[in-house]
């Protein structure tokens, strides 16, 4: 386990999930929503982000958190020797979206940049959260179920299979 692409739909806790196991395994941790989109909420050109996520990719050991884009996505799922993929139920992801949004009002989220717009974030996390169930959760379910042949894959499907994965480094 050196490089390990953390995956799923939006508000299912891939940050936490990413920063608790960067501090079990003591391997650098990038959060793509923190390099695609600077403080404040605005995005980075997209030749810009591609060339910080090639940079990201070819380093010897990393923990990415995040989507990106389509094709920084599948290009980081194919060079990554580790798979993590959260795929709780739709309704678990929307509830903490509405947390994450609740919480966000006093604390920024974990894994955003300084001084996101959060009621912005949130409504595009929920617009995210049917398209990616629809278009990307079928992928996804494709792709870990071939990696498994060839990679590490971790199909984590609730809270507990969470905390079980995260327990397995104490």
């Amino acid at each position: 386990m050196k490089k390990v692409a953390i995956f799923g739909n939006a508000g299912g806790g891939k940050s936490t999930l990413a920063r608790q196991l960067a501090a079990k395994t003591d391997l650098p941790l990038y959060s793509l929503d923190k390099i695609k989109y600077r403080a404040g909420g605005d995005e980075i050109p997209q030749d810009e982000y591609l060339r910080l996520h090639s940079d990201l990719i070819s380093r010897d050991a990393w923990i990415i958190d995040g989507f990106g884009c389509m094709a920084s996505a599948w290009e980081r799922f194919a060079v990554a020797d580790t798979l993590i993929y959260v795929d709780l139920p739709l309704l678990r992801h929307g509830a903490w979206i509405t947390k994450r949004m609740i919480k966000g009002l006093f604390v920024n989220p974990e894994g955003w940049p300084e001084n996101s717009p959060i009621l912005k974030g949130s409504l595009n996390s929920y617009r995210v959260l049917w398209l990616c169930h629809t278009k990307l959760t079928p992928a996804y379910r494709t792709l870990v179920t071939e990696a498994k042949h060839t990679k590490q894959v971790y199909h984590l499907t609730s809270p507990n299979a969470i905390r079980a994965f995260l327990n397995c480094f104490d």
